[in-house]
């Protein structure tokens, strides 16, 4: 599989594409009014415990306060629920997690006003404030270094046991008394030179974090992640990416000097796009980009499938479109569900939809064709960096499913609800309008002063009292005895309008 980075630089915007095989595959956005906190480090002051819901709200100095669960306060390992899977991109989705221990209550731990140190797990989404854990976490090139936890785990994406020994022996021997450390994917195969490297640089930054939260007032930064280029490079470029392409020769030194420093053994080509054409366009990324706004997306077969976003969760609805087959109904069916897998692994991960997912297959009545399209789906996923966890099909054809989300998807990020119809997808029609206003005006006809009546609404409800509603003015002005002027305003909202006397 052929696979690159393109990173478009401006003033204010970074872009960065994961490109596979010519198509953008995940896609990474970053602008100095809008930077992500992930990996940000605060101090911060307990504003609220709720022991209903075993979790505090933490005033770190945001917008919206921290949300923090008691299983990210206490310091004992054997009690964090889950610790990598529920904690930020810095460390990889498949490294080991603990088993579910009981946890004592959350206003044994914490009360109000308390001063802690805190890092962002979670982005906010939506209406909800950032995730917040105690359990610092600083990611290197291949460790995760935890100064509050004594701990070593290794990715899970690490098949080879003999390798994964290796690894935990090395780090068991070189690291310090009392630290934690995951072992990240990329260490595989990695020398005790480069792990040791690794763990010096990450000792040091933690040092530098320590001494500066000391005399720091809560609430506070008191330490950023890196640029969404650095934590890229850092994160995702593996030895299966070897061509690296930008158009700022600024960010091109940036970029040599951080694998010069971070991965001084590997060999990357990186290409200066220095060319008229945008270098987004000359990869064809602007297109794709435009193509996963849309909520239709449409099969190579004539087949579609609508991906809509709420709140609480994410519909997939596959259709058949304008493709029939060639065998029988449940052939053509069979292949539009398989054609609909690929791309809707492909759609969540460049989207980067997160939470639970609801994917809604055409139904089919055999098993064995339900085995084949769940199969798919999870052979599908095996790719995507974020976990995921899959349930059978039924036999409505439903499939639920979970897709790790620590950021906004990329809708959520390059767009925001329509003023129009305030985020619903719907306005009230035409004829709708026409009929509220008919109503209004028998309310409110005999109140209003004077034999002139102005009537104001949008041009479109205009063209519509004028034609084919004509008549029903009539009838109100000579039942009432007054004149109704319509008067067209393109500046109006179609549903709204003004009654009043002329």
């Amino acid at each position: 599989m052929t696979k690159k980075l393109v990173i478009n630089t401006t003033s204010r915007e970074t872009r960065v594409a994961l490109q596979e095989n010519g198509h953008i595959a995940e896609l990474y956005i970053e602008r100095c009014c809008d930077r992500g906190i992930v990996g940000n480090i605060y101090k911060g002051k307990v504003i609220r415990v709720l022991p209903g819901m075993q979790a505090a709200f933490v005033d770190i100095g945001l917008e919206k306060a921290g949300f923090l669960y008691v299983a990210d306060v206490i310091d004992e390992m054997d009690a964090v629920v889950d610790y990598v899977d529920g904690r930020s991109t810095s460390a990889d989705p498949g490294d080991e997690g603990m088993e579910e221990k009981p946890l004592p209550p959350i206003e044994d731990l914490l009360q109000e006003g308390q001063v802690i140190l805190a890092q962002i797990a979670k982005e906010p989404l939506g209406t909800k404030g950032a995730r917040i854990t105690s359990h610092i976490s600083l990611p290197g090139r291949h460790l995760v270094y935890m100064p509050t936890i004594d701990h070593i785990g290794i990715s899970r994406r690490i098949e080879n046991e003999e390798e994964k020994e290796r690894l935990r022996a090395t780090v068991e021997e070189i690291r310090p008394a009392g630290s934690g450390y995951i072992v990240r994917t990329a260490a595989e195969g990695k020398s005790e030179e480069d792990l040791r490297a690794d763990m010096l640089y990450l000792s040091e930054l933690w040092k530098d974090i320590d001494s500066r939260q000391k005399d720091a007032e809560a609430p506070c930064l008191i330490h950023s992640d890196l640029d969404v280029t650095s934590k890229v490079l850092r994160d995702i470029l593996t030895e299966d990416i070897r061509h690296i392409v930008v158009d700022s020769q600024s960010e091109y030194d940036k970029i040599v000097q951080f694998l010069g420093t971070y991965m001084p053994k590997q060999q990357y080509t990186i290409e200066l796009h220095d060319k008229n054409e945008p270098l987004f366009d000359t990869y064809g990324l602007e297109v794709e980009i435009a193509r996963a706004l849309g909520r239709k997306v449409w099969l190579k077969s004539g087949g579609y499938i609508i991906i809509e976003q709420t709140e609480a969760l994410t519909a997939v609805d596959v259709n058949t479109g304008r493709f029939v087959g060639k065998r029988n109904l449940e052939d053509t069916i069979l292949k539009t569900n398989l054609e609909a897998v690929r791309e809707v692994a492909y759609q969540l991960r460049l989207r980067n939809i997160g939470g639970l997912i609801i994917i809604d297959f055409i139904d089919m009545e055999k098993e064995a064709h339900r085995e084949q399209v769940h199969s798919a789906l999870e052979e599908a996923l095996k790719n995507d960096k974020s976990k995921t966890n899959i349930l059978k099909i039924s036999e409505l054809g439903l499939v639920e499913m979970t897709r790790k989300r620590v950021r906004e998807s990329i809708g959520r990020t390059l767009c925001e609800p329509c003023p129009y119809c305030e985020g619903t997808g719907y306005i009230k029609s035409r004829t709708t309008m026409v009929f509220e206003i008919f109503r209004k005006l028998k309310r409110e006809m005999n109140d209003l002063p004077g034999y002139r009546i102005n009537l104001q609404v949008h041009p479109d409800v205009a063209a519509l009292l004028y034609d084919e509603e004509s008549g029903v003015i009539d009838e109100l002005e000579r039942h009432y005895q007054k004149q109704i002027t319509i008067i067209a305003r393109p500046n109006f909202h179609i549903e709204q309008f003004e009654i009043g006397a002329g």
